[in-house]
């Protein structure tokens, strides 16, 4: 449910985005279609000004022939980055573009699709060092679990990388979805430190019209947003902890399928897959539900109503910012640093239907703008932003590659 006392400059960006002036006028990108006639509580929360910075990216091929990519993540002491490919491996990139033989110690993963000759979901997803990776050497993983009978559940797991990069060791799992499904679909999954002590890991709700229904279901890890201690613990200060009638990890709940996650500064924000339409960007609160699959700003596949067939009701929170037609987000990032030092502060979100990266300009939480850049690069699944400014990202195709974003001078 939108709610004034939690975010007051939304509530003046609700009673005035009516009238703000765009940064630039014209746009610079097609929308396209919706899918849905649903809209927007406020202007502001769909669709913002198109703009076109002036800056003239520059890129690099790092790596390429990785078998879809997931995630890429560096390394302290510019010690280039860990890059996971979906089918189960980890590999070390050199930033000089050396790519290693996969790491031994991944965990075995699920990578079968759902049905024949589809694409799978499943797999090997986020890979991030520990917060103090520098002595421990720990670094954090989730995946497709695979139980038996045929069954799986998003997992986040930690092992200590060793000193020449080759292996992983003593790696355990530090939180397993329950229950396990047969659905190869909708795992999220993406893992975010907080900086005081806490890991969220984000899930989904494997898709199906009965286990979408889980998402409301706090006896249950589907389509949460998870918080945890780094060993896997979980913390006495969780919303739901020591209920009876719900996991102690869950942080937040009623997501469909979290695959992008950032924070900005204490508060965690997180971009989610939509169905036809209904993509949203959240600002992610303890307790609060988040609608899936009672409402959303998109419409099912089919075209008939999602649930209610509203776009909100009271008792759901809001999202910040949603697209119709999808853009089907990847992982996003805040950027931060020198080079494109005009984009310091805005998201950065992977697309994968968008093609290429969607930026996003933020005052508070309201978006003012929307950019689409490197569209020729197609599905990216992955941003990750580098001390001065320049980025890399990631190609999800079965020949991935691995791409360094500079800014040209002049």
């Amino acid at each position: 449910m939108f709610r004034n006392r939690d975010f007051p400059i939304l509530a003046a960006c609700v009673a005035a985005s009516a009238g703000a002036t765009p940064l630039i006028a014209q746009e610079r990108h097609e929308w396209g279609a919706r899918n849905s006639d649903h809209a927007p509580l406020y202007d502001a929360q769909f669709r913002a000004p198109l703009v076109v910075s002036e800056v003239t990216p520059e890129t690099e091929v790092l790596a390429d022939d990785l078998e879809h990519p997931w995630a890429i993540a560096a390394l302290p002491e510019d010690d280039g980055f860990l890059v996971t490919e979906r089918p189960g491996r980890l590999r070390h990139l050199a930033s000089d573009g050396t790519l290693s033989d996969p790491i031994a110690g991944v965990p075995e993963v699920e990578n079968r699709p759902q049905r024949s000759g589809g694409t799978p979901q499943a797999g090997l997803m986020d890979v991030k060092p520990g917060p103090d990776f520098a002595t421990s050497r720990m670094v954090y993983l989730t995946y497709a679990k695979p139980v038996g009978d045929g069954q799986s559940a998003t997992a986040a797991a930690r092992g200590r990388l060793s000193e020449d990069m080759t292996r992983l060791e003593d790696v355990e799992d530090i939180w397993v979805q329950e229950p396990a499904s047969s659905v190869r679909m909708h795992y999220g999954s993406r893992i975010v430190f907080d900086g005081a002590g806490h890991a969220f890991v984000t899930t989904g709700e494997h898709f199906t019209q009965d286990e979408r229904e889980l998402a409301q279901d706090l006896d249950t890890g589907h389509g949460k947003v998870i918080r945890i201690e780094l060993d896997g613990d979980i913390p006495d200060t969780n919303p739901f902890a020591g209920q009876d009638d719900a996991r102690d990890a869950i942080w937040s709940y009623g997501h469909r399928n979290v695959q992008g996650a950032a924070m900005i500064g204490e508060q965690l924000w997180v971009v989610e897959h939509g169905p036809a339409g209904g993509d949203e960007l959240n600002l992610v609160l303890p307790a609060r539900n988040y609608g899936w699959p009672e409402v959303s700003y998109g419409v099912q596949y089919s075209g008939g109503a999602v649930g209610s067939g509203e776009p909100r009701q009271p008792g759901f929170e809001e999202p910040i910012y949603f697209w119709d037609p999808v853009i089907a987000p990847g992982d996003m990032t805040v950027h931060a640093g020198a080079q494109f030092e005009n984009w310091n502060g805005d998201l950065l979100i992977a697309g994968l239907v968008a093609s290429g990266i969607v930026r996003l300009a933020l005052n508070g939480p309201m978006v003012t703008e929307e950019e689409r850049i490197l569209t020729d690069f197609g599905r990216v699944r992955d941003i990750e932003m580098l001390a001065d400014g320049s980025f890399v990202f990631a190609t999800d195709y079965a020949d991935g590659r691995i791409v360094r974003v500079t800014e040209r001078d002049g």
